[in-house]
Parts: C-alpha cells; structure tokens; sequence
C-alpha cells in the first residue's frame, strides 16, 4: 500500500522505500494528463516568444526545479510529421506545427527518454516531497517511463511521416531554436 511518508511524498509504509512506478501508474491518468493538458500553452505563441526573447518567455510560461535549473515548459500542438529519426536511443518525430516560425519541434519516441522536463513542468512534482535526490531522479525515470508505455509504444514510427499529429508535451529550453518535446499525450 503507498502512502505519503513524513516529507509527504510517495513511499511504502512498510520500507519508506520511493516505489516510482506504481506511483506513477496511479498519478498518471489522475493528476499528470489532466494537469498538462489545462496547463499546456500553444506551440505559437509560446515558441516564437522562447526565440525572441528566452529570459522574459521563460520567466513567463515555464517553471524551474530550482534555482540555476533549466525552465521546464508545458506545450500543446498540432501539425504534420516530416521526418522520422529512429535509428538511435534518442528517436523523434519532427513535426511542421504552423505558427512557430523557425523553431523546430521534434517529439520524442524513444527508446530512451532523456530529461526531467515531464516531472519539472507539471509545477505539483518538488524535492521536498522526496527523501533523497536519487528518488527525486527516479520519479523523472519513471514518468519518462510511462511516457514510453503509455504514449510512445503506440505509434507506428513505419508509417506515420506524412500523418498529423495532435500532442501535449513538455520540454526543457535547451536551444530557443529546436523543442524536443517529451509527449504527455499524443493523438495521430
């Protein structure tokens, strides 16, 4: 049974062990999804803002883990996938969504998922509801985790170049000129 330990994050009662997957099967669906998707901000205007001027959009529509850390955001959109790179542990889709000007936006598809952004942006997720940084790391592992089951493992990388795809996502500002979006939902 998962409970709350004493700093009010998700532990067993019985071990006080972080158990990162079984919470996040329960938070998911509950809390995750539908924080993301009343929370997420248009590809445009939030892209062509993080391009002209990163520090005031950042500042504006994303939030951080803590100071120094990346600003974490929040995204939903819409467009045509145009190229499929899948040959590596990084995969994406690279999506043409109208609006965002030069910016690229990639969606992540695994294998591999790299990244606190899920657990970041949401904004209910902080350290102080974990006993440890190693359990605060797992719980980005495992919502990138439920991101490769829940959302990605869905798709046909074969045949989806050329469809169009709907996504809430987050992503980390790494460069104001490419969004690798790690997707939260995603609809073809």
């Amino acid at each position: 049974v998962e409970q709350s330990g004493a700093s009010g994050g998700p532990h067993s009662a019985s071990t006080a062990k972080f158990r990162p997957t079984a919470y996040w099967d329960t938070v998911w669906s509950s809390k995750v999804v539908p924080t993301a998707t009343a929370k997420a901000v248009a590809a445009s205007p939030l892209l062509p803002a993080l391009a002209a001027d990163s520090a005031a959009a950042s500042k504006k529509y994303g939030k951080q883990a803590g100071s120094g850390a990346p600003y974490s955001f929040l995204v939903k959109g819409s467009g045509k996938v145009t190229a499929v790179s899948s040959g590596n542990e990084v995969g994406s889709i690279q999506v043409d969504v109208p609006g965002v000007g030069k910016t690229e936006v990639h969606l992540a598809v695994g294998p591999a998922f790299v990244g606190t952004a899920v657990r970041d942006a949401v904004g209910f997720i902080d350290f102080g509801q974990f006993t440890n940084q190693i359990d605060y790391a797992d719980a980005a592992t495992a919502l990138n985790s439920k991101v490769k089951t829940s959302v990605v493992n869905k798709l046909d990388l074969g045949t989806i170049k050329g469809k169009q795809v709907t996504f809430v996502g987050a992503f980390q500002l790494l460069d104001p000129s490419s969004a690798m979006i790690t997707p939260i939902t995603l609809q073809v």
